[in-house]
């Protein structure tokens, strides 16, 4: 995660012009000696770049990476606030979730920490009025998409950092603070995902576990979550998140009725990923009804009654 000394050369650096680390160092009050440590960093993740000046020395500036046009971007909509000095680690993690009004304790859940964690995070912003209280729940104020567009890309940026030396062929397909769910081009980067303790096989590949097997035109996908199995639910939904067109739709719907998994927790799950109508179409699908809006690509009957005697599942 960008660090809060990272935060502030970038709000230092941000419109293109080149500094030293003594003149970073008095500009962001950080010490000279922990700004090396940052500046290497920033060079390793490729958002800033070096050059040498007179007496050969070191000037660095920023490049045009994701993550520095998202902070032009806050800068140019809300420049009258100070973001280097209100967005910690902690801060932008719980921002994350601050796109739609959502309780203290489901943010607390969803990233592992206490409530009081999240209140500590929030605190800054609280401060400068920029949170919408909506009854228990806490969301951004409305103006704010330039700040959610800088998290997201600080959190995408976390990500690609984390599969950059073991798996660069993988393409984030959905992630959050916590957790990404990708896809990977290679042979090579599926060996070595597979070999790595902190990332799990999902989607399609994961069925084999259930007793379901279907043939992978390709890599199979991963996901990461470090200290959390994954669930039967979590995989429903991230064959979904990577295709849910009908032939992916039927083959959840296939686990579902094999597990029988609980619709209530099913859909729960589904909400965190954006798919709660497509969960909900299917359950009612399971029910019977498969004359559902055309929306939801969901197979027809004898297809499903088909597919269910051809794998076994009652």
């Amino acid at each position: 995660m960008l660090s809060s000394a990272g935060l502030a050369v970038l709000g230092v650096l941000h419109n293109g012009g080149a500094a030293t680390p003594a003149e970073l160092a008095v500009a962001t009050e950080h010490s000279q000696k922990h700004l090396y440590e940052v500046l290497d960093t920033l060079m390793s993740a490729g958002i800033l770049t070096e050059s040498r000046g007179n007496k050969n020395q070191r000037r660095v500036q920023v490049t045009e990476h994701p993550v520095v046009e998202a902070y032009r971007a806050l800068q140019a909509n809300l420049g009258h606030v100070d973001w280097a000095a209100l967005l910690s680690p902690a801060t932008i993690r719980v921002c994350w979730y601050l796109d739609e009004p959502r309780r203290v304790t489901e943010i607390a859940s969803r990233l592992d920490i206490t409530r009081q964690g999240v209140y500590n995070a929030l605190n800054p912003l609280k401060g400068r009025a920029l949170l919408s209280p909506s009854g228990p729940k806490y969301a951004l104020s409305a103006e704010l998409d330039p700040l959610l567009g800088f998290v997201r890309a600080v959190v995408r940026h976390d990500h690609h950092q984390r599969l950059q030396d073991c798996a660069p062929s993988a393409l984030i397909e959905w992630c959050d603070p916590k957790r990404a769910l990708v896809s990977v081009q290679t042979p090579d980067d599926t060996d070595a995902l597979q070999s790595a303790p902190e990332w799990q096989l999902t989607g399609l590949a994961r069925f084999q576990e259930y007793g379901l097997q279907f043939y992978l035109g390709g890599e199979p996908a991963f996901w990461y979550g470090p200290d959390a199995e994954l669930t039967p639910a979590q995989v429903v939904c991230y064959t979904l998140i990577r295709d849910h067109g009908s032939r992916h739709v039927s083959y959840a719907m296939l686990l579902c009725a094999h597990l029988d998994l609980d619709r209530e927790t099913m859909v729960d799950t589904a909400r965190w990923y954006n798919l709660e109508p497509v969960v909900t179409a299917m359950y009612r699908a399971l029910d019977g009804d498969f004359d559902i809006s055309a929306d939801i690509p969901l197979p027809s009957k004898r297809e499903f009654v088909a597919l269910k005697e051809q794998y076994g599942v009652a």
